[in-house]
């Protein structure tokens, strides 16, 4: 015990009793005044309630004595007090802390007369002051037997003085109340520490349980030997049950709502309620709400038909539910349940409650139900959002016995309230991330593309996470000269911004792909296309979902002639390159920055791709999508692809298996290419001297091969554009000129010579001797263009093949 000095000569002067009894709160001030205290002191209560309880001393209160204010710690000790009439008297006084009605910390303050004060007197101010207490205050012998009880304990025990005295506290009668406070008593005598606990027990009448704060403090004498202790007691029900209350609330906050799903989020309501307030719940929630669209504004006519959304029961299987997960409940409009829908206010109901008993003669199956398990008390609570009605839950009780009242009622509402918005916001997730992922869908090439250069497959896994859809895009570009075009790329963030800006950047790369710019190129004009997105958002009004426009992008293309692939990335993952062998690597390539940070260059590597070599492309959510680290991922990738004579369809499955957990967290793009070659039967090469008079001995070399290929219905066009795409070259271009025919999906026409100067078509007048050749050709070819080189610039027409290769 925490003392500044022992004022105790032996156990019965101990046990004497106190002239006052003064209650201080936590603020020092004094809440309570005994007439014990105000006829020691002189003090009516009027003139010290509320007032700091130091002022009343003569001298400042001991360095120790603050030590055990500090410490919460009983203590004791003697002071001087200025009475009322100014005259100093010497008081014993003994502190035992404990907890104010709100659970606040205070102190209880026992004050003895002085030693001269006759025995008559001290004896009466005992028997005043102790039955005066505002709490219960039992004092037990070294035996744990009750030596003294005021009347407030006796009444918290419920029994008379003379069963008290002389007995211990277990041995009134059985309950949690007398178990617990008769097992601390024990303990403070046996220890000599004391005890602080609370103990809640059922009374009849009564909802909910009582709950009492406890202090157990042992006592000593002057030579500081334990023959005692002190029991103080305080009904704290209401301060309990407000704690209880925030708990489920709180806990409301952190376990409802864990996920962005509709019916997820309806179960964790449904399992909250049965653990802590009710024996059975259910929720149903408008059937556009449970499919995760948008409820109709108001109070739709058919809101009574709901779809049963959760089941939850203190019993196996819920066997009370009347409507199974996912089936519909219709209830009429008149029903209980519709009124408080439609009027948005939370109700109860009893079982014999006539408007209750009315509406079930209509329901045989959920009467029947409520009968067979003794449902007596329901609550029903809307679901409701932005004013808005999405659903209700309903809440039952038939194993507890206590029926709902208001504080559950209302207890009910608010963890439904936060259930609601959580519904709400899943709803709301899961119409964006349908509305993202079609958008996205229908940017995304709808099937491989037959190309004679690649065979190609390809993956997109939208994200299984909170985050929503990402930017992910993959594409197949066919180009001039049987080429082809790969490209996968990754825009930053996600949602319908990430899925509208990965269209944008879709769109630019098959317009500059059509250009038939060199990947390097290509890029940089790409990076210049994101920088303007990202200052065109910076006039606007940003959401905190926007943030920056940024992405990767690699871009490969493909010769099948050469047998060579040219690529550049802007902070992409590399790709994985197969060789027909099973070799699989990361290709040495030059990482560039992403795209968006402006002013640094692109390079491009040219990389020798054998015939049936595969080419892998993909984003960094294939490798970033489980516990092991990128590296890690990349190798198991690099020992996936490794694995010969798969095809690409089961390939793209396996890598998804191998390397993906089943909710990857952020979205997917895969694309293969198994690479083939047009051979030298297929491709006729030309080298052109820059003389008019080759002209026609071109058109003759060009139809010749026609003849071999069994082209000779392409003849006549090919001897045209032969004859203007060389003359061009001659006329406006620079040595070296080729000509070269390739014979693939569709015949190709390519002239190539050192100029940089590009054809194009024009109008030509009624007398002009030339200007009409370059538009017969585009008006008898399939496809014409231009693209240049690091060497000059090649001219190209396609015409359709007429009949199958």
């Amino acid at each position: 015990m925490c003392s500044e000095a022992s004022w105790h000569d032996n156990n019965r002067d101990a046990l004497a009793p106190a002239a006052g009894a003064v209650t201080v709160d936590a603020r020092g001030r004094v809440s309570t005044w005994s007439t014990g205290a105000e006829q020691l002191l002189g003090y009516p209560a009027g003139d010290v309630l509320g007032r700091r309880a130091a002022d009343l001393l003569a001298a400042p209160v001991p360095v120790s004595v603050r030590r055990c204010l500090t410490e919460r710690a009983e203590w004791s000790g003697s002071f001087v007090i200025r009475h009322r009439d100014g005259a100093p008297i010497s008081t014993r006084i003994r502190a035992f802390p404990q907890l104010d009605a709100q659970g606040a910390d205070s102190w209880i303050l026992l004050l003895t007369e002085p030693p001269n004060a006759s025995a008559h007197g001290a004896d009466a101010s005992w028997e005043r002051s102790f039955s005066q207490l505002p709490v219960a205050l039992l004092l037990h012998d070294a035996e744990a037997r009750v030596t003294h009880a005021n009347p407030e304990a006796l009444r918290l025990l419920g029994l008379r003085e003379d069963l008290v005295l002389g007995r211990r506290i277990n041995e009134f009668r059985t309950g949690s109340l007398h178990d617990d406070l008769g097992k601390a008593v024990v303990q403070v005598i046996r220890t000599g520490e004391p005890v602080r606990t609370e103990s809640s027990m059922h009374t009849t009448g009564v909802n909910r349980p009582r709950t009492w704060s406890l202090v157990i403090s042992p006592l000593e004498d002057a030579a500081g030997r334990l023959y005692g202790a002190a029991t103080t007691a305080r009904e704290i029900t209401e301060p309990a049950w407000a704690r209880w209350r925030l708990s489920v609330v709180n806990e409301a906050s952190i376990r409802i709502g864990t996920t962005l799903e509709v019916v997820r989020t309806a179960e964790e309501l449904a399992e909250l309620a049965v653990e802590r307030l009710a024996d059975f719940a259910a929720v149903d929630l408008l059937d556009p709400v449970y499919s995760g669209e948008e409820p109709k504004p108001g109070w739709p006519a058919d809101a009574t038909a709901m779809r049963r959304a959760a089941n939850r029961s203190v019993l196996d299987s819920c066997p009370e539910a009347v409507f199974q997960p996912g089936e519909l409940s219709v209830f009429p409009e008149n029903s209980p349940l519709a009124e408080a829908l439609a009027e948005g206010r939370a109700a109860r109901y009893g079982w014999a409650e006539p408007s209750v008993r009315d509406w079930l003669k209509d329901h045989p199956d959920l009467s029947s139900k409520m009968s067979a398990f003794g449902m007596h008390s329901v609550m029903l609570v809307p679901i409701r959002a932005r004013e808005t009605p999405l659903g209700f839950a309903l809440f039952a009780r038939h194993r507890t016995p206590e029926p709902f009242d208001d504080d559950d009622l209302m207890l009910a509402e608010e963890i439904t309230a936060r259930a609601a918005v959580c519904v709400d916001n899943a709803r709301r997730y899961t119409r964006e991330r349908k509305t993202s992922l079609a958008l996205q869908q229908s940017l995304l090439p709808q099937s491989a593309p037959r190309e004679a250069a690649v065979e190609v497959a390809s993956r997109y896994l939208p994200a299984g996470s909170e985050a929503g859809i990402g930017g992910d895009w993959f594409d197949v570009i066919p180009l001039s000269g049987a080429r082809v075009a790969l490209v996968v790329g990754d825009v930053v963030g996600h949602g319908i911004h990430a899925s509208a800006t990965m269209g944008r950047l879709r769109m630019a790369v098959r317009t500059l792909a059509d250009v038939d710019l060199p990947p390097d190129e290509l890029l940089t004009h790409l990076d210049d296309l994101v920088l303007r997105l990202d200052r065109a958002q910076e006039g606007e009004v940003r959401s905190r979902s926007d943030g920056d426009v940024g992405a990767t992008c690699l871009y490969a293309v493909y010769d099948p002639v050469l047998r060579r692939c040219t690529v550049a990335r802007a902070g992409h993952p590399p790709p994985v390159l197969v060789h027909p062998d099973g070799t699989a690597g990361f290709p040495d390539l030059p990482a560039g920055p992403p795209l968006g940070i402006g002013g640094l260059p692109f390079e491009s590597a040219v990389l020798d791709v054998p015939e049936g070599s595969l080419l892998v492309l993909y984003t960094d959510g294939l490798v970033e999508a489980s516990d092991r680290d990128i590296d890690a991922n990349s190798e198991l990738l690099r020992r996936t692809l490794a694995t010969p004579g798969q095809s690409l369809e089961l390939m793209c499955d396996t890598i998804l298996e191998r390397l993906l957990p089943d909710h990857p967290v952020d979205d997917v793009a895969l694309l293969l290419a198994r690479t083939r070659a047009l051979d030298s039967s297929r491709v006729a090469t030309w080298d052109l001297p820059s003389d008019p008079a080759i002209v026609a001995t071109a058109r003759s070399q060009a139809v010749e091969r026609l003849m071999a290929w069994g082209l000779e219905e392409c003849a006549f066009v090919t001897e045209l554009v032969v004859s203007e795409l060389v003359t061009n070259a001659i006329r406006y271009g620079e040595e070296p000129i080729r000509l070269r025919l390739i014979r693939d999906r569709a015949l190709i026409c390519e002239v190539t010579d050192g100029g940089n100067t590009s054809p194009h078509l024009r109008r030509a007048r009624t007398f002009d001797e030339g200007g009409r050749g370059l538009l017969l050709v585009a008006q008898l070819t399939d496809h014409w263009g231009t693209r240049h080189t690091t060497r000059g610039k090649t001219v190209w027409a396609e015409q359709s093949l007429p009949g199958p290769l």
